[in-house]
């Protein structure tokens, strides 16, 4: 081999490295863009659940992937995303309510009523259906706060009981007995306000 072709070899591989790179970097940049679009919305209710207010629910969300960000190389070992991510965004919340000792008590469930399924519905059955949802949150928040994390991971966010012990860092029979005195308590609740 000449020199020259050593020269072109060298050039070669150089080039087809620096190609690799930004092919695997622009990889890695479009799965990160992707969990952001599918899984924002999760995280911001499970954040906002904690936390009761928009703007520090979407510091949560927005912290939670810059965490993400700086453990990217991590990304793909992650067995089941959608809980990984949860599980981010509860630490990071329940260390902010740690640090801030109190819980603000509010009414304002506005921002999870105005999550109710509209379409198909006429504007009395709407006006309804958010009045149920908005009476149905303030007994939630009268729930012990274990009782209240479970139910809220369980019932608005959907996960299993496997999953929620994986969040909440418990065992899955605690989250079960937990997840039935909840269940035991809200249909109290409810029962009670009903009469």
């Amino acid at each position: 081999m000449s020199a020259g072709q050593a020269v072109f070899s060298g050039w070669m591989e150089i080039a087809d490295k620096a190609m690799y790179e930004e092919a695997r970097r622009r990889a890695e940049e479009e799965a990160l863009a992707a969990l952001v679009s599918q899984y924002a919305g999760t995280l911001y209710r499970v954040a906002y659940s904690v936390l009761r207010n928009p703007s520090d629910a979407e510091d949560a969300v927005q912290e939670a992937f810059l965490r993400v960000l700086r453990h990217r190389e991590t990304l793909n070992e992650v067995r089941d995303q959608r809980v990984w991510l949860i599980r981010i965004v509860w630490n990071i919340v329940l260390d902010r309510k740690r640090r801030s000792k109190t819980r603000p008590e509010t009414d304002d469930v506005a921002e999870l009523a105005r999550v109710l399924p509209a379409s198909g519905l006429s504007a009395e059955e709407r006006a309804t259906a958010a009045q149920h949802h908005a009476h149905v949150l303030a007994c939630v928040e009268q729930l012990p706060a274990k009782e209240r994390q479970v139910l809220m991971l369980s019932a608005f966010e959907e996960l299993n009981s496997v999953e929620i012990a994986s969040v909440l860092g418990i065992t899955e029979s605690s989250v079960r007995s937990r997840l039935f005195r909840a269940r035991n308590l809200m249909a109290g609740l409810l029962d009670y306000e009903r009469t």
